[in-house]
């Protein structure tokens, strides 16, 4: 049970807490990977030698390290590779890690649905809830030709494997710079597209000159809108061009809000992330015969600098001086 597993029990409107948490755990292994918008795997090979502690006792300590210091608790699922460790969690309970050993997987995996399985969707599911293949258990037992007819070769392979514990999953590190967030919570629940649409424009240039400010890009952008019932949907655009624009970013947001569909949708906040961040200096930018585009830069460049001398709202859009 190397790999942990965690998700932050944050508030709705406390995204933007995530990378101060993922600091936390980077105290213990340089080897963690953000999972927004609340959780991170985090690989405890070395830390069980460094620190002479099973990853367990790791777990807990990491618990109350982050109670103590954030005000946070969490969960915790705890296994040999992140594909256990992330089902682990599902059983997780505040104060109690999930723990799976090695001695334990199939037993652990044979009475769990399908669907329970990360990277089976609905169609898969159906598709082998049809011919009885209703549980993991019955999923491993079936021929490997067999589920290869069902799904196809490649996926059949992989079912097979991981219905029968086989993990070959790793931990990819990730920065913590890798992504910025941002939220706009309303103070009550917002039905008027309208203000759906100003609170994505303060959003989107807070967003912009944080970026400008560290000379990063970002390549996609995904917003997440929280509603009275809390509920959530999530979306993600890739961008045209790594882009630290503000303009890019809210035409982007709003591409996003409007595709959602949402009508009389009682908002309760709107967060976006700028993700796949990257040096300025290694972006390309679309050359343009546009005199706009180059005269609304240069304006941002000299509104960055008064924001800088005079404070955050010395320059803003007007709709947001209203």
């Amino acid at each position: 049970m190397t790999i942990l597993c965690v998700r932050f029990q944050l508030p709705p409107m406390y995204e933007t807490a995530l990378p101060g948490l993922l600091g936390l755990l980077e105290e213990f292994t340089p080897v963690v990977q953000a999972l927004p918008p609340d959780g991170a795997l985090a690989d405890l090979r070395g830390a069980e030698r460094y620190f002479g502690r099973t990853a367990l006792e790791l777990a807990s300590v990491i618990r109350v390290r982050a109670l103590a210091l954030h005000g946070v608790d969490c969960v915790i699922g705890a296994g040999p590779g992140p594909m256990l460790a992330r089902m682990a969690l599902r059983d997780a309970r505040p104060g109690l890690t999930r723990a799976v050993a090695g001695d334990e997987v199939r037993e652990f995996l044979a009475g769990k649905p399908v669907v329970a399985l990360p990277g089976v969707g609905a169609r898969t599911a159906r598709t082998l809830c049809e011919y009885g293949l209703d549980t993991l258990g019955r999923v491993a037992a079936a021929p490997l030709s067999t589920l290869q007819r069902l799904v196809g070769a490649r996926t059949g392979r992989e079912l097979h494997e991981k219905a029968g514990g086989v993990d070959r999953g790793r931990v990819v590190p990730d920065a913590v710079s890798r992504s910025l967030a941002t939220e706009r919570p309303f103070t009550r629940d917002e039905l008027d597209p309208g203000r759906h649409r100003r609170a994505l424009l303060s959003a989107a240039e807070e967003l912009g000159g944080r970026l400008r400010a560290l000379d990063k890009v970002c390549r996609s952008l995904t917003l997440t809108v929280r509603y009275a019932d809390r509920s959530a949907t999530t979306r993600t655009r890739t961008l045209p061009e790594p882009t630290a624009h503000s303009a890019a970013l809210t035409t982007a947001a709003y591409g996003l809000y409007e595709a959602l569909g949402l009508q009389r949708a009682r908002v309760r906040a709107v967060a976006l992330r700028a993700e796949g961040l990257d040096p300025a200096e290694h972006a390309s930018h679309q050359l343009t015969f546009d005199p706009v585009d180059e005269k609304v830069r240069r304006i941002e460049e000299v509104a960055d600098r008064a924001r800088a001398k005079f404070g955050p709202r010395a320059v803003m859009p007007g709709t947001l001086a209203a």
